[in-house]
Formats: structure tokens, C-alpha cells, sequence
């Protein structure tokens, strides 16, 4: 940082120009991307999935709220966890602003853990947020779309994760998984996203990718061992998390 080039207002303007030229392009391969996306074939739910919530027992098609789409959050919290991971912790931290927002474009936002809902809840307050999260224990929810793994996968050392199969890291890992909802109330599996698939739902990395030192992460043990729980900077304990990168 101490021998960045310095240049005149001039200079400036020039190098910016030429690097909005990309950004431009950028842009326009992420709307194709999305386009994309949104064209993809979609899988119809058969399977009964039930979730302890807040108010009782609901299906996943009870989660959808009255609206016709559902973005589920895959947040790590195994039942014999004492807290949520810190990774996914940070990613919550980005929710709660947005939830409103999505639900003017007909669109839920749930998050789903295998721990028992007691222990969702506890941690929940600790952490201040206000959206809903269900519990999926005793469903095959997680298992089926690949973030939680049974005994006799991790065994193998063999799990199926972000459409690879790869050695066991943890018994829970994140990601995001889309739903639609038709008029005679069929579910319709449309997409799920898995390790830096997510990115994109990180504000803070947006802000950092914009600073002069950026994402400050070479060197670490992984990209994201930096990150804690928001309640616990400057407490250097191992947490849910810590130990591995999925890339």
C-alpha cells in the first residue's frame, strides 16, 4: 500500500474510465447469468418435509407465507452445537434489513438448522435477529439437499457437496436453496447455491471488494477465519466454522 502510484486528477480519471469499461461488462454477464438461472429447469417436491417453527409444527409449504417463492438459508447448527457457526452468522447478519424488502417482491425468507428450536431460539436473541428460523431435526431435509451428512457418508469420508463428491470437512455446511410455490399449491425445487455460490449475499465483501486494501485476506489460515460471531470480536476462541474453507 505504501507504493501505490500516486497521479494527477487527470491520470485518475483515465485509469477509472477504462476500468468502468470492465465493471460494465461485468455487469452485463451477471445479468445474463441470472437470466440464466431463472431458466433452469425445476425439480417438484414429493416428499413431506415438516419444521418445528415458532408456531408449531409446518410443512415447507407452510413456510412460503402466502407468497409464491422461498429462499431457504442452510445455516450450520448441528443439535449438539451450543452455538451457530460464525460464518453463517455473518451471512445472518445481512438479513433482517432485507426480509421486508423481499416480501414486496412475493418473496419468504426462512432459515433452516437441525438443532432442536430451543437452542435456535436462545441463540437467535443472543445474536438480535429478528427473521424466522425453523429447525429441521428429525426431518430428512438437510441430508436430502446436501448440507447435513449421515454417519455412513462420513464414515466413507465420502459426502456429496456443492455437486462434487469430496472428503467429510463437518457434519453441517451451509448454502441457499430456492422454491416456487404454483396455484394449486406444488412446490418446485428451482436452485440451491453452495460455498462461494453465496457470496453474493454478503454486503460486507460487497464494501470490502470497494476499499483500498480489499477483502485483507492473504495470508490468513482460510479467507474467513477473520470472522466471529458479532457479539465475540476480539475473543480469539475456536468457534463452529473455524476449521476449514470450502471453495
Amino acid at each position: 500500500m505504501d507504493n501505490h502510484r500516486i497521479v494527477s486528477r487527470d491520470e485518475w480519471l483515465s485509469a477509472r474510465k477504462q476500468h468502468l469499461l470492465k465493471e460494465k461488462e461485468l455487469t452485463r454477464l451477471r445479468d445474463d447469468l441470472c437470466r440464466e438461472r431463472r431458466e433452469l429447469p425445476w425439480v417438484k417436491i414429493e416428499k413431506e418435509y415438516v419444521f418445528d417453527g415458532p408456531n408449531g409444527k409446518e410443512s415447507l409449504s407452510d413456510l412460503f407465507a402466502g407468497r409464491s417463492q422461498l429462499i431457504v438459508q442452510h445455516f450450520m447448527f448441528a443439535p449438539d452445537w451450543e452455538a451457530g457457526c460464525k460464518i453463517c452468522s455473518f451471512g445472518a447478519d445481512h438479513v433482517d434489513g432485507a426480509v421486508i424488502h423481499l416480501a414486496h417482491r412475493d418473496v419468504t425468507f426462512v432459515t433452516v438448522s437441525r438443532a432442536p428450536l430451543a437452542k435456535i431460539e436462545a441463540f437467535k436473541r443472543r445474536m438480535g435477529w429478528r427473521f424466522k428460523w425453523v429447525s429441521s431435526f428429525g426431518s430428512d431435509f438437510n441430508y436430502d439437499f446436501h448440507v447435513s451428512f449421515t454417519k455412513e457418508e462420513i464414515e466413507k469420508n465420502q459426502v456429496y457437496f456443492n455437486y462434487d463428491f469430496r472428503p467429510f470437512l463437518s457434519e453441517e455446511l451451509a448454502g441457499t436453496s430456492v422454491f416456487f410455490k404454483d396455484q394449486a399449491g406444488d412446490v418446485f425445487h428451482t436452485y440451491s447455491c453452495y460455498a462461494r455460490g453465496g457470496e453474493n449475499q454478503l454486503g460486507t465483501y460487497n464494501y470490502l471488494d470497494l476499499a483500498p486494501k480489499g477483502r485483507d485476506e492473504d495470508g490468513l489460515s482460510f479467507t474467513m477465519s477473520w470472522v466471529r460471531h458479532h457479539d465475540s470480536y476480539g475473543n480469539e476462541s475456536k468457534q463452529p466454522g473455524d476449521l476449514f474453507e470450502v471453495k
